[in-house]
């Protein structure tokens, strides 16, 4: 049994997977009830996301490896998810479109940075890009449910901005890469060698 329970944060990852390309398909096919349908695969893909962390790390199997496959299905799942709510409100990303790019321009920076820097993709789960993601999750929410976000969507934005630039910053302190950064204060301890404090449910 002990043996199994070991999979279970992997398979928490690769269901994301899943959950992102049903939530694609739905909103292609326009399926009946689809905003409702996209919201609590929506809520399951995020829930996914917060406990295969909390998992692994309970069962001392958060891994290098393991933190990068999480970062790197996190972005197609929540890519997957902002094509299908394009897709059922176009007019809505079309009245916000560049802030939308900029914020895309700044992720695909700091994953550039990143791999040019180490050759690896960006996995520092930032505590300010947990925060990130949740807002970024109700925006969505409210996106797929209304087609408008208004103050939600300028909230995610800033935010967003704000993590962005931080990564960035973490990615250029870093003398080698690493995974679980809590933020740009941690980054220059590691940077000047001494030891960080990690929250055992969030970065352990």
């Amino acid at each position: 049994m002990i043996f199994y329970t070991r999979y279970i944060p992997k398979l928490l990852i690769y269901s994301r997977l899943l959950i992102g390309g049903i939530i694609l398909m739905f909103s292609y096919l326009h399926i009946s009830y689809y905003p409702v349908i996209a919201v609590v695969l929506f809520t399951i893909g995020l829930l996914t996301d917060i406990f295969d962390g909390i998992i692994a790390r309970h069962l001392n199997i958060s891994t290098q490896h393991l933190r990068r496959l999480d970062s790197t299905i996190d972005q197609i799942f929540f890519l997957c998810v902002l094509i299908a709510t394009y897709i059922e409100c176009p007019q809505f990303f079309l009245g916000n479109k560049i802030q939308m790019v900029i914020i895309l321009l700044l992720e695909g920076l700091a994953y550039l940075v990143c791999f040019l820097k180490f050759r690896k993709e960006v996995a520092t789960h930032s505590i300010s890009s947990k925060l990130w993601v949740l807002v970024l999750f109700s925006t969505l929410i409210q996106v797929m449910l209304t087609c408008n976000a208004g103050v939600l969507f300028q909230l995610s934005f800033y935010i967003g901005l704000i993590t962005r630039l931080e990564i960035i910053g973490i990615i250029l302190l870093l003398k080698n890469w690493a995974n679980d950064v809590p933020g740009i204060y941690h980054a220059v301890l590691i940077r000047k060698g001494k030891p960080i404090k990690r929250h055992k449910l969030f970065n352990g």
